[in-house]
């Protein structure tokens, strides 16, 4: 795989990451394709509520344990699979 089909973490993401050294360690814990999952699952949303919703709960998963996002079917930009979901 190739670093073509990973996200970019966007700044509101990095900010957090940076207030919070405790989530900060969850994070760097994970590997870069679940990484990319989160980055996906956080920024594929339309709506700034919802994604304020995705924001806090990532926090609170990344910190409770959690690899990946639960009920997400995986990134669409590297998982064909996915793309029907997304549409």
């Amino acid at each position: 795989m190739t670093n073509s089909f990973l996200h970019e973490l966007p700044d509101d993401m990095q900010r957090i990451l940076g207030l919070n050294p405790q989530l900060q360690d969850a994070w760097n814990l994970l590997t870069s394709l679940a990484q990319n999952e989160w980055i996906c699952w956080v920024s594929i949303v339309k709506k700034e509520a919802t994604r304020n919703e995705h924001l806090e709960r990532w926090q609170s998963d990344i910190l409770a344990g959690k690899k990946r996002p639960c009920c997400w079917p995986g990134c669409p930009h590297r998982n064909e699979k996915a793309k029907k979901w997304f549409k």
